[in-house]
């Protein structure tokens, strides 16, 4: 694909192309990935892959994870199988479908995603593929939670990371499906700045009580990554949610 950019992941341990225009990653789908509790051999579903950015972490960390995007951009599903060809992540597959739409997958141990979540009311992109990525209609949050729900099994994890001004939005959709024992991790982008982006997991049928955590502070006063920041996003750790 002449229109891509070739880089990589987790400091380099991940091949990723990425199109030159519209949506380019940034950190979420490495923080999502290291949040996902999977375990090798266990299933692991993503709604909105994208160019597969965090099932390409997710494989680099748990060896013999399985994995499946969905994707309803034409173009990005085709990278997403490139990139997982590129490395190698045989067990990673991508399928071309709205979220809203599939009833007919098995349903994974583990379901995770970034989902698009600026308002409708905001400025859209001139880059169709962008806009795609980032503007959510209303109830898409909670479109998109019903959907997961559906194709996670029974205990599994649902495991989403989305803006702070989503979370009620999200709370609410995860109780209404009955993903229960809600953990919030907040990332902060300061010790004395509020959180942006929030971290939510969650697990089907089970009861207990909702916590907030400590979250993960991403920068020093100099800008530079923290060093617990800098061990995801450059060696491939986890995110321990407890």
């Amino acid at each position: 694909m002449s229109d891509t950019t070739e880089g990589f992941l987790l400091d380099g341990r991940v091949n990723y192309r990425q199109f030159a225009k519209g949506h380019r990653s940034g950190i979420e789908p490495v923080m999502l990935a290291a949040a996902v509790p999977a375990r090798a051999g266990e299933r692991v579903i993503e709604a909105g892959t994208g160019a597969g950015a965090a099932l390409l972490c997710l494989a680099a960390r748990v060896p013999g994870v399985k994995g499946m995007g969905i994707e309803l951009d034409v173009d990005l599903a085709a990278l997403a199988g490139l990139n997982f060809d590129l490395n190698n992540f045989a067990q990673l597959s991508v399928l071309q479908a709205d979220i809203l739409s599939l009833t007919d997958i098995p349903p994974g141990d583990h379901v995770c995603a970034n989902p698009p979540w600026h308002e409708q009311a905001g400025t859209n992109s001139p880059d169709k593929a962008r806009a795609l990525a980032h503007m959510a209609a209303p109830g898409l949050l909670a479109g998109w939670i019903g959907a997961l729900a559906r194709l996670i099994k029974p205990q599994g994890s649902m495991t989403l990371i989305v803006p702070a001004g989503s979370i009620s939005a999200a709370l609410s959709a995860m109780g209404a499906h009955s993903i229960g024992a809600v953990r919030l991790f907040p990332l902060w982008p300061r010790p004395e700045l509020p959180a942006k982006i929030i971290i939510i997991q969650g697990f089907k049928g089970r009861s207990g009580r909702d916590s907030v955590l400590p979250g993960l502070v991403l920068h020093e006063p100099s800008g530079r990554y923290t060093q617990a920041a800098d061990d995801i996003l450059r060696r491939c750790q986890a995110l321990h949610l407890g």
